[in-house]
């Protein structure tokens, strides 16, 4: 099954450091197992049902196997599968697959990168897209999967499967040790959200409570100003704020809005990893402080007064500064890309214009796979509704109305998801021997996880490992740098102990497979 290998196996077992240099892409090739399009025939959700299959993407790395070794699977999630090829060469993969002489494997989801049961992405198609089929995809992974070159039988249960996840990834990893739990021996949920929520406005609290306290305040004020004047209905001083950040082209208020939330959003993609760091969260830090950062902006400080006081504050220069250089920012950050896109501002940056969903190219699967499955079971639309006594880091103009306009104009969906689909593998309280929970406490998506503050609280145990990284963002644990590359402050420590600590807890389990 699959394609030809593109080396020999000799060649594959080279060591990290020769590899370091190496695109993944050429030491991995890629196959494809297929795969039922509907396991579920009886279900009417899935009607008019499919008997046919399709190729679901695989890779694997077998260079650390011995007999008798695991295998360990890297679920690709939300994305191409294939820009999850560095984890083979190094990351958790790598070090599990050493540490066990097991087997690496990334596999990518339906619907994502090459990994289509059906043409197009028109509504009627994406109907087999939901959590219960992609999980089924998994299992039948396992249970039936050849690795080529090698003359050995791997599949479940008969070899011990474990698998990994990163944030939906990691949801899936937690809800496959429940739902097949004869297939996985064990499996690991990486800032796995566990928990559908329709209206996440708690995906800013950890940035409120962990990103630098300057930058959450002047945040906070930002939005406070915005509010205030957009929410007071005074269309002239709308007008005049719009006008004051280059977008008074931007109709809807909310669309607006949306354009400054373009900073904090930056905070998920912060990364111990220079290679892996998005490095926008710091400079929108370092340019939303109270020391004005362009004399360009000066000529605009009469405004922002003007602009202060409609909104209930005094005119005080560092508030006004904090104002200013938000201006300046954004005018970087995105009016000079509107400027060169030979587009109307509306056109550019308004969510609202409903023909900018009717897209079903397979090629353009980011703007529909993802959406759809918000749409229909997730939903985690990020809000500014927090309570009252929180300041919120993105406007309240941005709502639930606002998030939800791409379900109505792009599928139709004019409900709210059916989070039962998520929630009935256990939500916040899911728990399985063998099922290991980790996340940082600074991730956004903490909120939506067994980690969260509201949720039970976990002894971690052998059988059950909980672990909660310090000052860590999304799966951080996840990706690795090779030997060469260390210093002494990369890994990070908390990495460092983290991935040994999840290594142990991998060999322990498989100890007792041998048992």
């Amino acid at each position: 099954m699959g394609t030809p290998r593109l080396a020999a196996q000799a060649k594959a077992k080279r060591s990290l450091a020769k590899r370091a240099d190496t695109d993944p892409t050429l030491l991995y090739p890629e196959y494809n197992i297929s795969v039922p399009i509907d396991y579920f025939p009886d279900s009417p959700r899935y009607e008019p049902h499919s008997n046919g299959s399709f190729n679901l993407r695989y890779w694997f790395d077998a260079s650390h196997y011995k007999p008798g070794g695991p295998v360990f699977v890297l679920l690709g999630g939300e994305t191409d599968g294939s820009g999850r090829l560095p984890y083979l060469q190094k990351g958790i993969v790598a070090q599990v697959a050493q540490a066990t002489n097991g087997i690496g494997v990334i596999m990518e989801h339906r619907y994502y990168g090459t990994s289509f049961p059906v043409p197009d992405l028109t509504v009627k198609n994406l109907r087999f897209l939901s959590t219960e089929q992609a999980l089924a995809d998994v299992d039948y992974l396992a249970r039936n999967v050849q690795f080529e070159g090698i003359d050995a039988d791997l599949t479940a249960p008969n070899t011990p499967w474990i698998a990994y996840g990163g944030s939906y990834a990691g949801a899936q990893a937690a809800f496959l040790r429940v739902e097949y739990p004869d297939t996985f021996w064990g499996t690991i949920s990486s800032s796995g959200v566990t928990a559908a929520i329709y209206d996440y406005w708690q995906y800013f609290e950890p940035i409120r409570q962990f990103a630098p306290p300057d930058v959450v305040k002047n945040t906070q004020l930002l939005v406070d100003v915005v509010d205030n004047i957009l929410l007071s209905n005074d269309t002239a001083k709308a007008k005049e704020l719009k006008d004051a950040f280059g977008l008074g082209g931007v109709t809807d208020s909310r669309d607006f809005a949306n354009v400054l939330t373009g900073g904090i959003y930056g905070w998920q993609s912060t990364n111990w990893d220079p290679e892996v760091n998005a490095p926008d969260f710091w400079y929108y830090q370092n340019n939303l402080t109270s020391t004005l950062n362009n004399n360009d902006t000066e000529s605009k400080r009469s405004t922002v007064q003007d602009l202060l006081t409609t909104a209930g504050y005094e005119t005080e220069t560092d508030i006004e500064n904090v104002l200013l250089n938000a201006i300046n920012y954004f005018g970087v950050s995105s009016v000079s890309a509107w400027n060169e896109s030979g587009e109307t501002q509306d056109q550019y940056f308004s969510l609202l214009n409903a023909s900018s969903y009717d897209i079903t190219e397979l090629a353009l699967y980011d703007y529909r796979s993802w959406p759809y499955q918000v749409c229909s079971e997730w939903g985690f639309i990020q809000t500014g509704n927090t309570p009252e006594n929180i300041q919120p880091l993105i406007s309240r103009l941005i709502d639930l109305d606002y998030g939800t306009f791409q379900c109505r104009a792009g599928f139709n969906i004019s409900t709210p998801p059916d989070l039962d689909q998520v929630n009935k593998y256990g939500n916040f309280s899911i728990e399985y021997p063998r099922l290991a929970i980790i996340g940082g406490n600074a991730d956004p998506w903490r909120p939506a996880t067994p980690l969260a503050d509201e949720a039970p609280k976990r002894n971690s145990t052998t059988e059950e490992p909980v672990l909660l990284i310090s000052h860590a963002v999304h799966h951080w644990e996840e990706n690795g740098i090779f030997p060469n590359e260390t210093t002494p402050i990369l890994p990070p420590n908390q990495i460092v102990y983290a991935q040994e600590f999840l290594v142990d807890f991998v060999v322990a389990w498989l100890q007792d497979f041998a048992d």
